[in-house]
C-alpha cells in the first residue's frame, strides 16, 4: 500500500486502498497522467477526477466511477481534458452550461404550444404527442447538444425497419421541425441534427377492394354482430369519407330529404358538402330513433363510436381479405369511380381532396355530377354481391 498520496496508480494498489473514517474523504494523485486524482469516501466509493489550477481556482472534472472505469480510459479522458484546458477552454465552464441546458421534452412543449396548438387541430397535435411519446421518448430527457446527428440518422434507420419507410420520416419531420422552430425563435443557437438527412423513399397506397373480393366483404360485413360499428363501416365506404369524420357524424349535419351531409371541420380545415347515396340514406334512416346526438354513439368522454379495430380485424378475418385497412375503404369508391368513367375533378370533388390547380373547377361544379359518379359506382359495388353458402363464412367467426 503506498506512504504517499501521489504514487503511480495500478488497479491492484487502487483497489487495496482504504476507505477514510466517517466525515473525510480520501484523495489519491497519479503520477502516470497529469491531474488524474481518485477520490474514496467512507463508503469505499471510488471516483476519477482531473484536478487542475485554472484561473486562479482549483477545478475538480469528474471523470467516472472505478472500477466501472478502468485505470486506461480514466487516463484517456483525463489526456482529453489536459488536451481542452491547453487550448484555453475550461472543461467545467460546457459542462455547467448543460446542466442549465434544455432538455427534448421541454423542446417539445415550446414547440406545441407555440406552433402547433396555434396552427393545427386538436387530432393532429395528439398525433405528433403520439408520434414524439412513441417514438422520441427514450430521448425526453436528454439535453438538446446530447443529441447528434448520427444519433438521429441511426434512429431513422431503426424506425424504417421497424415501423415502415413512412413513419420513420414523420418522426424525422418531427424532430428537424422542433429545432428548426427553436432556432428560428431564438431559443437555440446550435445546430439541427435532423437536418439534411435523407427521408426514405415512400411507395404511395394503391390498395382498394378488387371485384373478386367485395362479395366477401359484403358477407362478412352482414355478419358482424355489432350493428353500430357496422353501419359506420358501411358509411365509409358508401360515402369516402375519412373515418374520423364518419365515427363523428351527428345528426344536425345530415339533411337526409336533401340527400347531404356537411362535414363542418375536415382535414384541410374547410367545410365539405357530401352527397349521400341511396344506400346511405337508408341506412341512416334506419339509425334515426337514437336519443344521442351523434348517429354513432359510443360509451367513451367524445359522445361517439372511436375504436373500430376490433371489429374491422374481425371483418377483414371472416372475408380472408390481406393487407385491407378502414382507410382502404376511401380508396375503394374513388377507385371504383375510376373504374366507372368518373373524372379525376369529379372524384376529387367527392373525396374531398384540396388541390390548388384543380380548385377553381371545384368550386364550379354542382353537386349533381359528383352524386351520379358516386352513384355509378356505388352501384357497381353493390352489384358484386353474391348470395353464397353463408356457413363457410359463419363457421370463421365463431
Amino acid at each position: 500500500m503506498p506512504k504517499d498520496s501521489h504514487f503511480r496508480f495500478t488497479k491492484k494498489a487502487l483497489l487495496a486502498l482504504p476507505a477514510p473514517p466517517k466525515g473525510k474523504r480520501a484523495y489519491y494523485y497519479d503520477s502516470g497522467a497529469r491531474g488524474l486524482c481518485l477520490s474514496i469516501t467512507p463508503a469505499g466509493t471510488r471516483t476519477f477526477y482531473v484536478y487542475r489550477w485554472l484561473q486562479g481556482k482549483p477545478e475538480r472534472v469528474m471523470l467516472g466511477r472505478f472500477p466501472d472505469l478502468s485505470l486506461e480510459k480514466a487516463r484517456g479522458k483525463a489526456g482529453e481534458v489536459n488536451s481542452q484546458i491547453a487550448e484555453g477552454k475550461n472543461p467545467q465552464d460546457t459542462r455547467r452550461a448543460l446542466k442549465g441546458e434544455p432538455t427534448l421534452a421541454w423542446l417539445f412543449q415550446e414547440f406545441k404550444e407555440r406552433h402547433l396548438v396555434p396552427h393545427r387541430k386538436s387530432k393532429t397535435i395528439q398525433d405528433y404527442e403520439w408520434q414524439f411519446g412513441k417514438h422520441l421518448g427514450h430521448w425526453k430527457n436528454r439535453k438538446l447538444t446530447a443529441i447528434q446527428r448520427k444519433d438521429v440518422q441511426k434512429l431513422h434507420v431503426k424506425l424504417g425497419k421497424q415501423s415502415g419507410h413512412y413513419m420513420a420520416n414523420r418522426v424525422l419531420a418531427l424532430l428537424s421541425a422542433m429545432y428548426g422552430k427553436a432556432i428560428s425563435w431564438g431559443l437555440w443557437e446550435g445546430e439541427n441534427p435532423a437536418k439534411g438527412i435523407e427521408r426514405f423513399k415512400e411507395k404511395s397506397r394503391e390498395r382498394f377492394i378488387q371485384k373478386d373480393e367485395l362479395p366477401r366483404f359484403f358477407e362478412a360485413l352482414a355478419l358482424e354482430p355489432n350493428t353500430t360499428a357496422r353501419d359506420c363501416i358501411l358509411l365509409c365506404l358508401l360515402t369516402g369519407a375519412r373515418r374520423s369524420n364518419v365515427q363523428s357524424m351527428r345528426w344536425k349535419d345530415l339533411e337526409l330529404d336533401m340527400a347531404v351531409w356537411t362535414i363542418p371541420d375536415t382535414k384541410s380545415g374547410e367545410k365539405l358538402t357530401v352527397p349521400l347515396v341511396p344506400m346511405a340514406i337508408e341506412i341512416l334512416r334506419s339509425r334515426e330513433d337514437t336519443e344521442s346526438d351523434w348517429v354513432f354513439p359510443g360509451s367513451g368522454k367524445t359522445g361517439h363510436l372511436v375504436e373500430l379495430k376490433n371489429v374491422w380485424a374481425r371483418i377483414t378475418r371472416v372475408a380472408e381479405l390481406e393487407d385491407l385497412r378502414l382507410h382502404d375503404l376511401r380508396r375503394t369508391l374513388g377507385s371504383w369511380q375510376a373504374i366507372t368513367g368518373a373524372s379525376l375533378t369529379v372524384i376529387g370533388k367527392s373525396l374531398g381532396h384540396k388541390n390548388v390547380s384543380t380548385t377553381a373547377i371545384y368550386s364550379r361544379l354542382s353537386e349533381d355530377p359528383v352524386r351520379e359518379a358516386m352513384e355509378r359506382a356505388v352501384d357497381a359495388i353493390l352489384a358484386t354481391r353474391v348470395t353464397k353458402d353463408e356457413s363457410k363464412v359463419r363457421s370463421l367467426v365463431q
